[in-house]
């Protein structure tokens, strides 16, 4: 058997593992481990990379900026930031027909600013909205669909864990991904809102109302969520604006959110620890999976796969956007099995060199970014894709007496979103690079 075949053939190896309930780190590392073995003849090339891609990965400047968006979110969430952002939203759209809703939306879109996690935004905003939404008469299935939806702005709005790890394989500016997120991330957020005000028209008994709130108190709880302007101003901006590195950037937004939430009470030293160790296992999980996908795609470059295909691409003659569509429904597809992370991890060294290739009439750089972005939002229609969409099962745990499948029903309206807004990002390229 050929590298070439040998490459082919651990695919479906991975996905069966997967299927089998493998970690997908672990399922990685030993495709690529085996792999390497068979390609080379013995373990002495296995060795040396398990050495030299740990130190690698483990002391890489570049990932030391995905801890500290992870504790900056663990500090968010003690200064009760998600708590101050959803009554700051309910308080100006929860008299509407669907208004909660909204305010939930709204808030893991802000929320999302400074958490860069899908998973950690929907966990955090479920604690929040939830009982609000059953408070004012919202059906489970509606609530914990929309709440699955709207925690993944967090990867979408910056900062963004997933965006870092793009940035990082295709060695592009992570502050100008930053920027290009930003306006397909309030066109979601947009467009979730948009979808929960025509679910309750289809469906007027899925959501109660509520009583309108005076300005006053509108205002103040507006005034409330300055914290969370500021470290997103501060961070962002600051990147942008090169104060600071990245990495430094996300230093300065956890130091900033565990201020605040030493200031607000929430932050004692018991919190503080358990802050670090829950941000110690998160980022042992994610580096874990980035190291099995660092051999996994040593093992692919080897066995040429990448090359081979990027070259039967190009010269098949297909139409870039045909190419570009079916690469975006693989995601799609794939987001049924997968989470985020692996996903980029696993992919992006393949199809990142066949698009680099095809001609869309953009420089290499908006091509690499417009890619990215337009990956990142597919991504995040896998996290809520029936059947084993992450987000769901996520929420759904937090909501026991809601079926999963009643979930299912009312999420596969936000999908309809999300697919119309991948549409027009894919026609429209300039909605993506014009803040460039």
């Amino acid at each position: 058997m050929s590298n070439l075949e040998l490459g082919l053939w651990s695919f479906p190896v991975l996905l069966l593992m997967i299927f089998l309930r493998a970690p997908i780190g672990l399922a990685m590392l030993l495709c690529g481990m085996v792999g390497l073995t068979y390609a080379t003849g013995g373990t002495n090339m296995v060795l040396s990379k398990l050495k030299s891609e740990a130190y690698s990965t483990f002391s890489s400047y570049s990932l030391s900026i995905i801890p500290m968006f992870l504790l900056m979110g663990q500090f968010a969430t003690l200064g009760g930031m998600s708590k101050a952002l959803f009554k700051a939203a309910e308080s100006w759209l929860g008299h509407r027909k669907g208004g909660v809703a909204m305010a939930a939306v709204g808030a893991c879109a802000g929320f999302g600013a400074i958490c860069g996690s899908s998973l950690a935004t929907a966990a955090t905003m479920s604690q929040v909205a939830l009982p609000e939404l059953r408070r004012y008469g919202y059906s489970g299935g509606f609530s914990t669909a929309t709440l699955a939806a709207g925690g993944t702005l967090g990867i979408l709005i910056p900062p963004s864990v997933v965006l870092v790890i793009y940035a990082i394989l295709t060695e592009q500016n992570i502050a100008k991904l930053f920027l290009a997120a930003f306006v397909p991330g309030v066109l979601a957020a947009i467009g979730y809102m948009i979808t929960v005000s025509i679910y309750v028209r289809l469906h007027p008994g899925s959501a109660g109302t509520r009583e309108r709130v005076p300005y006053g108190e509108r205002l103040r709880a507006l005034v409330d969520v300055w914290p969370v302007l500021l470290v997103f101003i501060l961070v962002v901006g600051g990147i942008y604006l090169g104060w600071f590195t990245p990495t430094e950037g996300a230093s300065v937004g956890a130091a900033g959110t565990g201020l605040i939430a030493l200031l607000n009470g929430g932050l004692t030293w018991r919190t503080f620890i358990g802050s670090i160790l829950s941000t110690a296992q998160s980022t042992a999980m994610i580096f874990f999976i980035v190291l099995g996908a660092g051999l996994y795609n040593s093992f692919l470059a080897l066995s040429q796969v990448p090359q081979e295909l990027s070259e039967w691409v190009v010269g098949q003659g297909f139409s870039p956007w045909l190419v570009l569509v079916m690469i975006l429904v693989f995601y799609l597809v794939l987001g049924c099995l997968m989470d985020s992370l692996s996903m980029i991890l696993l992919t992006i060294p393949i199809f990142f060199p066949v698009v680099s290739q095809l001609d869309f009439g953009l420089s290499p750089e908006h091509l690499a970014i417009w890619f990215g972005i337009l990956v990142l939002i597919v991504v995040e229609v896998g996290l809520i894709t029936p059947p084993v969409g992450m987000n769901l099962f996520v929420i759904n745990s937090m909501d026991r007496e809601t079926p999963i499948s009643a979930t299912y029903g009312a999420v596969t309206y936000f999908i309809a979103s999300d697919i119309i807004r991948v549409s027009l990002l894919v026609i429209f390229p300039s909605i993506t690079l014009f803040l460039l």
